[in-house]
């Protein structure tokens, strides 16, 4: 059963190599990569199955041990990480399919989009299995490789001046996050997260302060916490839908992914939890003021990304079962909703022929399809009851109010007030695009809708409600994962042994607080 942990990064990269050598065989390349990504959902989940089951499941590579070999690991948070973004990956290619990625395709390689994508995917399943900072930064590289291809497909001026912006920060936050890795090497001598889950405990306030602060930026950076944010709505929205869909829902999730393992498993407790709720609370404000006041499409959808990281970053800054449990809930929802939300835009710029708000008009009688497409999962991000948005929002609030401080109590006014504005946004874009009287350019310009494109993002609105419909199962899995990550020594235990995740010398209970362990 270990073995399966390789497959979510071996089955994409075995993949990129068989259809870059199909390169001329485009349906060839189009049905391998669907395959893949089958299998790999697959693996998901029976890995999900697994760790329910059994409890945490570690593969050593090469037998090698834990301080000196490559170790996987998978536990509740990675598998539910793994099933959710393999589904939104293989939703997205099957849209993609039938829409022209890039505009200039005479012009540019676009055979290379399929073994480009398949590389994007090792890369986020490589940063969600990594049992060591070294693999983690490894797999943000790969997925950052392949991103900043996929970025300038088409080569238009706009794209590349967008791509410019986007590889210069990438660039400096791998730079950040390597000499991060560098400082805890030098300060441990390990890179193993097991390990150091142990080690660092025994660190001087300091030290372990400053290690936490450089490798917290470089993650900030890469989920476009405020005020490290600005890089991303003018990289996002020039990218062709099916791309800007797998960036919004994933590539900002791993960089989440990352701070919550950091914050539990290496800082549990840590001094600066007040600095991540006034970060969380400026990126649900500033972020969704920057929504209300676009007037495309695609970049009010870019702002309420931001923004809605802040309620990801206001569970984890929390560090209680309940704020993690909500957390991890979340996430699930927003890679999702947001994933849906940038498809179901690309379906309004085929049909109107731009994502411009302003231009747009009578959509709600000329395409009644995508309105329904598009308003299913704009009620979910505004967190419209019953939806999973909604509930995830609760369970944050309610965190909030356990919480019982200042900071909390801000952090819920925060959430109320960019829910609110959220919901305002959403209902711009539906009196602009879909009320408002449509311009003799959207007659001019009526195509009809693919149908693998309206499929695709159905399945996604699908599985969205899924998350509604059996919420409570998933908000239970999710405590249980957040009761794992908590307490460490599952992951530690099953790493190392039980007597080195007996060395730990704190937990965090339900509350948050430490309790010492020796």
């Amino acid at each position: 059963m270990e073995l399966l942990l390789a497959l979510p990064v071996l089955l994409p990269l075995g993949g990129a190599g068989i259809t870059l050598l199909m390169r001329h065989y485009a349906r060839i390349q189009l049905w391998m990569a669907i395959l893949t990504l089958v299998a790999i959902f697959t693996v998901a989940l029976i890995l999900g199955y697994h760790v329910t089951q059994e409890g945490v499941l570690v593969l050593q590579i090469g037998n090698w041990t834990p301080q000196l070999g490559i170790v996987l690991v998978a536990d509740r948070l990675t598998a539910l990480m793994l099933v959710v973004s393999n589904f939104v990956t293989l939703s997205v290619l099957i849209y993609s399919s039938a829409q022209t990625v890039s505009e200039n395709s005479a012009r540019t390689p676009v055979a290379i989009y399929h073994p480009t994508y398949l590389g994007l995917v090792a890369g986020v399943s490589m940063a969600f299995l990594a049992g060591d900072l070294f693999n983690l930064y490894v797999g943000f590289e790969l997925l950052l490789a392949a991103s900043y291809v996929l970025l300038t497909l088409g080569g238009s001026a706009s794209r590349i001046r967008a791509a410019t912006t986007y590889v210069i920060v990438s660039l400096l936050s791998s730079v950040v996050f390597l000499a991060g890795v560098a400082a805890v090497y030098a300060a441990t001598g390990t890179v193993n997260l097991a390990e150091l889950a142990v080690r660092l405990d025994g660190l001087d306030s300091g030290t372990r302060m400053v290690l936490e602060l450089v490798l917290l930026v470089a993650f900030a950076i890469k989920a476009a916490i405020f005020p490290l944010s600005a890089w991303l709505p003018d990289s996002y929205p020039t990218a062709p839908a099916p791309v800007t869909a797998v960036f919004a829902g994933l590539l900002t999730k791993v960089g989440i992914y990352a701070i919550l393992r950091l914050e539990t498993l290496l800082f549990p407790a840590s001094q600066i939890s007040n600095l991540l709720l006034a970060a969380a609370a400026l990126s649900l404000i500033i972020g969704i003021l920057g929504a209300v006041a676009q007037v495309d499409l695609k970049r009010v959808l870019s702002f309420t990304l931001v923004s809605h990281m802040g309620y990801m970053l206001f569970g984890i800054g929390m560090s209680s079962q309940l704020g993690m449990a909500a957390t991890i809930f979340y996430v699930a929802h927003h890679i999702t909703v947001q994933s849906t939300l940038f498809l179901a835009a690309g379906l309004i710029e085929h049909r109107g022929g731009t994502t411009n708000l302003i231009r747009l008009g009578g959509l709600a009688k000329l395409a009644p399809l995508i309105a329904i497409l598009f308003f299913v999962p704009a009620m979910n991000l505004a967190g419209i009851p019953p939806f999973s948005g909604f509930i995830g929002k609760v369970g944050l609030i309610e965190a909030g109010v356990e919480y019982s401080t200042t900071a909390g109590w801000i952090l819920i006014g925060a959430s109320v007030v960019t829910s609110l504005l959220t919901l305002y946004a959403i209902a711009k874009i539906w009196n602009r695009a879909f009320w408002q009287e449509p311009g003799q350019e959207m007659f001019d310009n009526e195509r009809p809708t693919p149908k693998v494109m309206s499929g695709a993002t159905a399945a996604m609105i699908a599985f969205s409600l899924v998350l509604t419909v059996a919420a409570g199962p998933i908000m239970t899995y999710a405590d249980e994962a957040a009761q794992s990550v908590l307490e460490r020594t599952p992951y530690v235990g099953a790493v190392l042994d039980d007597e080195a995740a007996g060395d730990l010398v704190y937990r965090i209970d339900e509350e948050g607080q430490k309790v010492e362990e020796r």
